[in-house]
C-alpha cells in the first residue's frame, strides 16, 4: 500500500526531517535507522516548544496545568500504541538505563530462583541479567540462538526452563539480524512451567516497524529507546505490568506510591511521544479505513512490514535490471536470503574487503551504512560465525525502491571492481 503509493510515499517522506540531505555531507541514502530513525519534523517543533518552558508540573499556574494534561495525553496515546491497558508508562535516561532497573528490581526482589535470557540479545538486557543475577545469587543462563537464522524461538527456550523461573528476558527484534523474534509464543511457553515469572522485553529495535501488542505478550516490562522510533535522544520509554510495579523499587519515601520516575522529567519527552503515536494514527488512516485509533495504529504497523518486506526483497533478489545481493559474488548475508523473520535490515559481507571499507566505499556513492564489529554490542552475534565484522544495511518504511536501487547500483559498482 505504501510501495505503490507515490503520493503517501511523497506525504510520508514530508513529515521528516532530513530525509534525503545530510545536513553536513549533503544528498545521501539513509539506510542507517537501525543506528537511529529519521526524526518527525513536529517532534523537532515540540522539542523547541517545550525546550523553552521554564514552568514545572505541580505549581499553581496555568502552563504547569498544561504540562501535566500533556504527560497524561502522552501516557494515553502510547497505551494506544503498545496496546497496554493496565500497567504503568514512564520515562527514564534512556532505553538501556530502564532495562538495567527493571531487571535489577525483578533479579532481586523476586524468590530464589534462576534467571534466563538468550545469546540474541543486546547487551543491555545479558549485562543486567550477568550482573544481578551474580549479586542475588541467582544463576543466570542464556538459551543459545540459531546461527544460521539470527534469531531465537520458542523451542529454543522450552529445554531450558523450569519452574524455579523468576526472571526471563526477551528481545523483541535483533539490531545486528535484523530478525524478530516471537514474543508471545516464548512468552505462553515460560508461563506454562513458571507462571509469576517476570518476563522483560527489549522493544528497541523493533519499534520503529510497528506491531506492539503489549495485551497479547503476557508479559511484565516492555523498554523501547524514542530516538529509535521517530523521536529524539535523550530518554527511554518503559512500559511495566501491576506485577513488576507491585515489587519493591527505588522511589522517595513519602512519595506517590508506585512511582518509577525519580526528579522532575521533561514534559516535552511525553510530547514527542505524543507526535511519534499521532504520526502511527495519521499513517494507519492513510492506508485504511479504520475507525479507532489503535484500529489505525495497527494498520500502520501492517503496512510498513508489507513495504519493508518489498524493500528488503528487492534488496536481496534485485529491483529492475539490478541484481540483489543474493546474485553478487562474495556477498553473503547473515541470516540467510530467505528469512520470514526479516525487518528491515539486512546485515552482510563481502569477500576481500573488510566491512569499514565497505561502509566507506558505500558512503563515498552516496550511501549511509554502518559496520557492526565483534565488540560487546555484536560480537554474541559475530563471533560464532567468524567474523570480525559486518555491514548493517537498515530500512525504514520512508525509504523507497529507487533507494535501494541507487544501493544495489553502488554495490555493483563495488562487487565489479572486486572482480577486478
Amino acid at each position: 500500500m505504501i510501495t505503490d503509493n507515490p503520493a503517501l510515499m511523497d506525504a510520508i517522506r514530508d513529515r521528516f526531517a532530513h530525509v534525503d540531505a545530510c545536513p553536513v555531507a549533503g544528498p545521501r541514502v539513509f539506510f542507517e535507522n537501525a543506528g537511529g530513525a529519521l526524526t518527525l519534523k513536529s517532534v523537532v517543533e515540540t522539542t523547541a516548544r517545550y525546550a523553552a518552558i521554564p514552568d514545572n508540573q505541580g505549581r499553581d499556574n496555568e502552563m504547569a496545568d498544561d504540562l501535566v494534561r500533556t504527560i497524561k495525553a502522552a501516557k494515553d496515546g502510547m497505551r494506544v500504541l503498545f496496546n497496554a491497558p493496565d500497567g504503568d508508562i514512564f520515562v527514564g535516561e534512556s532505553g538501556t538505563e530502564l532495562l538495567f532497573r527493571l531487571i535489577m528490581n525483578a533479579v532481586l526482589e523476586t524468590p530464589e530462583g534462576r534467571v534466563i535470557g538468550s545469546t540474541l540479545e543486546h547487551p543491555a538486557t545479558r549485562s543486567a541479567a550477568t550482573r544481578w543475577s551474580k549479586i542475588a545469587g541467582k544463576p543466570y543462563v542464556q538459551v543459545p540462538h540459531n546461527n544460521a537464522t539470527g534469531t531465537v524461538t520458542v523451542e529454543d527456550y522450552r529445554p531450558l526452563l523450569s519452574p524455579d523461573l523468576r526472571v526471563a528476558t526477551i528481545l523483541h527484534t535483533s539490531p545486528v539480524t535484523g530478525m524478530a523474534v516471537d514474543v508471545g509464543a516464548i512468552a505462553a511457553a515460560i508461563r506454562e512451567v513458571a507462571l509469576e515469572a517476570i518476563i522483560i522485553v527489549d522493544g528497541i529495535q523493533h519499534a520503529s516497524h510497528g506491531r506492539i501488542d503489549i495485551a497479547r505478550y503476557d508479559i511484565d516490562g516492555y523498554v523501547i529507546s524514542p530516538y529509535k522510533v521517530f523521536s529524539r535522544h535523550g530518554y527511554g520509554v518503559a512500559w511495566t505490568s501491576p506485577r513488576l510495579n507491585a515489587l519493591p523499587h527505588d522511589a522517595l519515601v513519602g512519595g506517590p506510591e508506585g512511582n518509577w520516575e525519580l526528579g522532575t522529567r521533561d514534559t516535552g519527552a511525553y510530547a514527542t511521544m505524543l507526535d511519534v503515536v499521532a504520526y502511527f494514527d495519521w499513517l494507519g488512516a492513510a492506508v485504511s479505513d479504520a475507525s479507532d485509533s489503535r484500529a489505525r495504529i495497527e494498520a500502520a504497523g501492517a503496512a510498513i512490514h508489507a513495504h519493508e518486506t518489498r524493500l528488503t526483497d528487492a534488496m536481496i533478489f534485485g529491483t529492475g535490471n539490478l541484481p540483489g545481493l543474493a546474485d553478487m559474488p562474495g556477498v553473503a548475508i547473515l541470516g540467510g536470503a530467505e528469512n520470514p523473520a526479516r525487518e528491515g535490515l539486512v546485515s552482510l559481507t563481502l569477500d576481500g574487503m573488510d566491512a569499514p571499507d565497505l561502509v566507506a566505499a558505500l558512503r563515498a556513492r552516496g550511501i549511509r551504512t554502518h559496520t557492526r564489529k565483534a565488540d560487546h554490542y555484536s560480537g554474541n552475534i559475530l563471533d560464532p560465525l567468524g567474523l570480525p565484522s559486518a555491514v548493517r544495511v537498515s530500512m525504514c518504511h520512508y525509504n523507497t525502491l529507487g533507494e535501494v536501487a541507487s544501493f544495489l547500483a553502488a554495490m555493483k559498482e563495488i562487487t565489479d571492481a572486486q572482480k577486478g
